[in-house]
């Protein structure tokens, strides 16, 4: 059997150009997030500002330098649904408290 050199390993080579221009976005979001502090941005627009681009570079590391952009999307459900589901399952957990919460506090006199 011949050995071909050329097909042992044949692995994505993305340029570099690709990494610089995601520093770079990665960089001006950071740079913008804390302008949200420095301008001193207050109230929910602060928050939603600051989680936005938090995000952004999130999304940004896991497609680029983790490579989910060039994987299966079977891959890309395995790993994001699950924090998800978790998310929404503590969203749940978050309300049933406030109801339980609320129910003590009007018909026992007492939120403790």
């Amino acid at each position: 059997m011949q050995h071909d050199p050329s097909a042992t390993h044949k692995g994505q080579q993305h340029p570099i150009s690709l990494y610089l221009k995601v520093w770079g976005l990665l960089f001006l979001l950071s740079a913008m997030s804390y302008l949200v502090d420095y301008m001193h941005v207050q109230g929910i627009v602060r928050w939603v500002l600051i989680v936005t681009f938090m995000l952004l570079k999130a999304g940004l590391i896991l497609s680029i330098f983790m490579h989910l952009a060039w994987e299966r999307l079977s891959l890309i459900y395995a790993i994001l649904v699950p924090p998800l589901v978790l998310l929404v399952l503590v969203r749940i957990m978050t309300i049933e408290a406030n109801y339980a919460f609320w129910t003590r506090a009007i018909f026992m006199g007492g939120g403790g």
